[in-house]
């Protein structure tokens, strides 16, 4: 099993910048990606970034950058560096560690504002 605990969301200007942080607990050597989704109202969760083991990233075309995914071993914790941020990045963002039997944790979620 693996705990995710998110922090870093809040209300910020568009043109501003939040970071997230996502701090792992468990067993975390089952751990293939980490990852970060949001999900918007009235919309599907999608998928913003990824870290695979191995220094791997993928990022969704709407936040390429501007965003910036990255982990901390010691701390066993992802962040998302949130840069130039538009009102249209609103949603809720989610902390997602994916295993290598493809099993899927997910954090609570964060709630990130926007404003115009």
């Amino acid at each position: 099993q693996v705990q995710l605990v998110e922090s870093g969301g809040g209300l910020v200007q568009a043109g501003g910048s939040l970071r997230l942080s996502c701090a792992a607990s468990g067993s975390i050597s089952s751990i293939r990606a980490r990852g970060w989704y949001r999900q918007a109202p009235g919309k599907q969760r999608e998928l913003v970034a990824v870290l695979v083991n191995g220094g791997t990233t993928n990022y969704a075309d709407s936040v390429k950058g501007r965003f910036t995914i990255s982990r901390d071993n010691a701390r066993n914790t992802v962040y998302l560096q949130m840069n130039s941020l538009k009102p249209e990045d609103t949603a809720v963002y989610y902390c997602n560690f994916r295993t290598y039997a493809f099993n899927d944790y997910w954090g609570q979620g964060t709630q990130v504002t926007v404003s115009s």
